[in-house]
């Protein structure tokens, strides 16, 4: 059966507004701050919070996901379990109160991507880094519009009314995925018979299995690195902007707004050129860029060219997520997708755990702008893991696993 390219739309929509609620906490976590009396490192610990719940809970996501068929409920459920605890943090007044909010934010969030990307990879085979930049592109829309409608919204309403009907979106789109795709099973478009069952010591031994895969492991080390960089820029470059800088808050959301729209431009284009060109050159020469421009950035300061670089990173820095999935996909048995994906987020969520910690206590004892020092080493140290990750070549050995 052919698949319909109108799933690649309405997933990657999805996509977008399971984005779209992290990226208005980052605009309004300065505010939030402001409001509680915190530092930058209890800042910093919130996404920390967050982002370590997705760590625990993202690989056993990803075998459950690859235990159940309904791929269309499963994300209809994660959109809405996104959305629901930043309800909460609209109307909290304590500090751990975010903090439980946001580690329920991490387990919600891992249903997501280990259904999407490999339902997607297996629908289309012969355009799989395309399709997965796509949905890749639907993360960007929502990190880039959120922040621009929400910085213009806070000139006439509180952030907590913000956060109160930011969720009616995420309660109308999990709606429609849930009637559109709601049955929607993971068999590739081949039109293959419903797979069996396999059993949890089954499952056990391909996980383990899957851990000695170098590619994998390489991959999903330099996730982490990246993943790092990409939180802790989000997290204080807009309280850079905001405190340093002096902007308003619909500038800065401009601004956000700008660097994400330099990553939907630039999304499908690398997934496109990965397909032809291979992975490996792709990422590679996207991090040396970002590393650069972040090395720029901080020697930058407050200057105007800060806010130029600001855009230019964006193309780099987000175009190539997507493209280490769809090499993670190529490189790992086609019937443990959710589970090589829930292992490549599991990872990148520790860095994105480690990052605003480490960028906040950074920030405190040396100033805002210190924090960019410390995202042009980590962006270096995932181009290192990509340099030393196998060539893709290598990664023919798993094709008898599709029959397994």
């Amino acid at each position: 059966m052919k698949s319909s390219f109108l799933e690649v739309w309405l997933v990657s929509t999805g996509h977008a507004l399971t984005h779209w609620y992290p990226a208005t906490f980052y605009l309004l976590l300065p505010l939030i701050g402001a409001e509680l009396g915190l530092s930058y490192l209890q800042i910093g610990s919130i996404l920390t919070a967050q982002a370590t719940a997705g760590a625990l809970s993202n690989i056993p996501g990803g075998m459950l996901v690859d235990s159940v068929s309904r791929k269309g409920l499963l994300m209809a459920i994660s959109l809405f379990w996104v959305g629901a605890p930043y309800f909460l943090m609209g109307l909290s007044h304590q500090y751990w109160m975010l903090l439980g909010c946001a580690a329920l934010v991490g387990v919600g969030n891992n249903l997501w991507h280990p259904t999407a990307i490999p339902l997607l990879a297996k629908r289309f085979p012969e355009n799989r880094g395309l399709v997965v930049s796509i949905h890749g592109m639907g993360g960007n829309v929502g990190d880039a519009v959120a922040p621009l409608v929400v910085g213009w919204m806070l000139y006439a309403i509180s952030w907590r009314n913000v956060m109160v009907l930011n969720v009616l979106p995420g309660v109308l789109m999990s709606a429609i995925i849930l009637f559109s795709l709601g049955r929607m099973q993971s068999q590739a478009p081949s039109g293959a018979d419903k797979p069996l069952p396999v059993p949890l010591a089954k499952r056990l031994s391909d996980f383990r299995r899957l851990l000695s895969n170098r590619t994998l492991v390489m991959l999903s080390v330099s996730g982490a690195f990246r993943s790092m960089t990409q939180s802790t820029l989000l997290t204080f470059l807009p309280a850079y902007l905001l405190r340093e800088m002096d902007f308003s808050k619909g500038t800065v959301g401009n601004c956000l707004f700008a660097m994400q729209v330099a990553g939907f431009a630039a999304a499908p284009v690398a997934g496109h050129l990965s397909d032809q060109m291979g992975r490996r050159r792709i990422i590679m020469s996207s991090m040396a860029t970002s590393g650069v421009v972040l090395l720029a950035m901080a020697l930058a300061g407050h200057s105007a060219l800060f806010v130029f670089l600001v855009a230019f990173l964006g193309f780099f820095l987000f175009a190539i997520r997507s493209v280490m999935q769809a090499w993670l996909l190529d490189a790992t048995p086609p019937n443990m997708g959710g589970t090589s994906i829930g292992v490549l987020f599991g990872t990148q969520a520790l860095g994105v755990a480690a990052g605003p910690f480490l960028g906040g206590l950074l920030a405190d004892q040396f100033g805002l702008i210190s924090t960019f020092y410390f995202l042009a080493c980590t962006i270096v140290a995932a181009n290192m893991f990509i340099f030393f990750t196998p060539a893709p070549k290598e990664q023919s050995r798993w094709a008898p696993s599709a029959a397994e």
